[in-house]
């Protein structure tokens, strides 16, 4: 089903807060096409951010030391089951792409995260479910 955002709608992306330098990395995309980065640091507050706001996407890293991704996934989807995810990881393993395939990921990436690849999975994720091309001529 694609939505088409409208020019003035806020555009809220949902992400695992990282020991790593990832929320910085990621927000230095997020900024120039005046999307909201809101960080979660465990399924509680995932889930809490999803009860009170728009997310149109979720990126997970497997290797959170507070919380199982694959658990907050599975409760994502209670509340939102077709809101698209993004999962981070930290190498290719046949058991993670199957919990991911089995759990309708949008899209895997493999670590560390290019971000001109996590750039055009936002893109083809952003075009296929909203219809829109927010990050299309993003430079990174």
């Amino acid at each position: 089903m694609i939505s088409n955002l409208s020019k003035s709608e806020e555009i809220n992306v949902l992400a695992s807060d990282e020991n790593w330098a990832w929320p910085a990395a990621v927000e230095t995309i997020f900024r120039p096409c005046k999307v909201n980065l809101l960080i979660a640091r465990s399924t509680a507050e995932f889930v809490n951010i999803i009860e009170h706001n728009r997310i149109h996407t979720t990126i997970l890293d497997v290797d959170t030391e507070d919380s199982n991704a694959f658990t907050t996934i599975r409760m994502l989807r209670m509340k939102a089951p077709l809101l698209p995810c993004i999962l981070l990881t930290p190498s290719e393993q046949e058991d993670i792409l199957s919990k991911a395939l089995e759990l309708n990921v949008f899209s895997v990436i493999y670590k560390p995260v290019k971000m001109d690849l996590l750039r055009e999975q936002l893109n083809r994720l952003f075009r296929k479910k909203y219809n829109s091309d927010i990050f299309e001529n993003l430079k990174i």
